[in-house]
């Protein structure tokens, strides 16, 4: 029974050693491989090295190798500042994702309000106000519209006064008479009944709202 262990205890080193010295191969193999490895990329490298001082020479180049070193000590310094742009960048990425769909849908709901203000005919309006504006570009000169712009208070002024109530009320009251009247069975008068005629408290409202008429558009056409 004893002899049973030992040969069991035996046959499991035994196993154990196995395993030990597949692992110890699997690790030089590696190893093997790794230093071949650095022995192909060390004569790549070289060759490279080669290759690129050749090609400086004959461009006529001369690496500074101080400012290589001073250049590589910057990168090394300034590692964080290359992931913080990196990072900006993904930011900037991620926005861009999250606004594709909003600005899409501002150009489809622009494209809307265009086809619902051309329905409405605001856009043929608007190609005939330009085209009034050019009518009035190419007929007037930069002197009318400087004497224009030195009047508009004057004529403001003088439209304001115009369209009083008082005034209004006057004019439009006369417009109707106007309208109404018949010239042709209008009565013939006299000097005499004429000037009694104008002597009455009717015919002197009138002629004065006449007399301040024009003289409010003196005044105006003076200032």
């Amino acid at each position: 029974m004893s002899q049973d262990n030992t040969q069991n205890q035996i046959n499991e080193i035994n196993r154990k050693l196995d395993l030990v010295l597949e692992e110890i191969n699997s690790q030089r193999l590696r190893r093997q491989e790794v230093d071949d490895l650095v022995s192909d990329l060390s004569i790549v490298g070289k060759d490279v090295f080669t290759t690129s001082v050749t090609a400086l020479d004959k461009a006529g180049i001369e690496l500074d190798y101080e400012a290589l070193g001073a250049l590589s000590i910057k990168l090394v310094r300034n590692i964080g500042t290359f992931n913080q742009m990196l990072e900006t960048l993904e930011s900037a990425n991620d926005l861009l994702k999250d606004l594709t769909p909003i600005v899409n849908q501002v150009g489809l709901d622009s494209i809307a309000l265009l086809a619902e203000y051309e329905q409405k005919g605001y856009l043929d309006f608007l190609k005939e106000f330009m085209n009034l504006t050019d009518k009035v570009v190419s007929h007037f000169t930069l002197d009318d519209v400087k004497a224009l712009s030195a009047n508009v208070v004057t004529m403001l002024e003088l439209v304001k006064s115009v369209t009083q109530p008082e005034m209004l009320d006057s004019m439009g009251g006369a417009i109707s008479v106007y309208k109404e009247m018949d010239f042709d069975k209008a009565p013939s008068y006299s000097m005499w009944k004429t000037f009694r005629a104008m002597s009455s408290p009717e015919m002197k409202k009138g002629m004065g709202f006449m007399i301040t008429f024009m003289q409010q558009l003196i005044k105006n056409s003076q200032k």
